[in-house]
């Protein structure tokens, strides 16, 4: 996964643990592409400031994640719900009409699982 997908994928889940100023180092340089020199202006701390804020906001997120693993095994579902989706799409154009009955009900669980 591309390390600027998962740092945002990390904030969905942990960002509100960060301290009030993290978030918004975190939210002006990755959410509004701003330079630190542009945050630190911002916010009137120095870019070494900035650095360290968000330094510190993903050393703690990237622990939750360790501690906790929520993103790891939210990917992991949605990775079998893909499999799921593909293998009971295959069944619903079976010939025999309980198969391809159970398939639309493995179907409509899956699509209220991906909601």
């Amino acid at each position: 996964m591309d390390d600027a997908l998962e740092r945002i994928l990390l904030y969905d889940y942990y960002g509100d643990l960060l301290t009030d100023r993290m978030r918004e180092c975190f939210e002006m340089r990755y959410n509004q592409d701003l330079s630190l020199g542009e945050i630190g202006q911002i916010l009137g701390i120095s870019r070494q400031g900035v650095h360290d804020n968000l330094s510190r906001a993903e050393a703690l997120l990237r622990n939750m994640e360790a501690k906790t693993g929520c993103l790891r095994r939210d990917k992991k579902c949605r990775q079998a719900a893909r499999e799921i989706r593909q293998s009971a799409e295959r069944l619903r154009e079976h010939p025999d009409t309980n198969v391809s009955a159970l398939a639309r009900q493995i179907l409509s669980a899956v699509g209220d699982l991906e909601e």
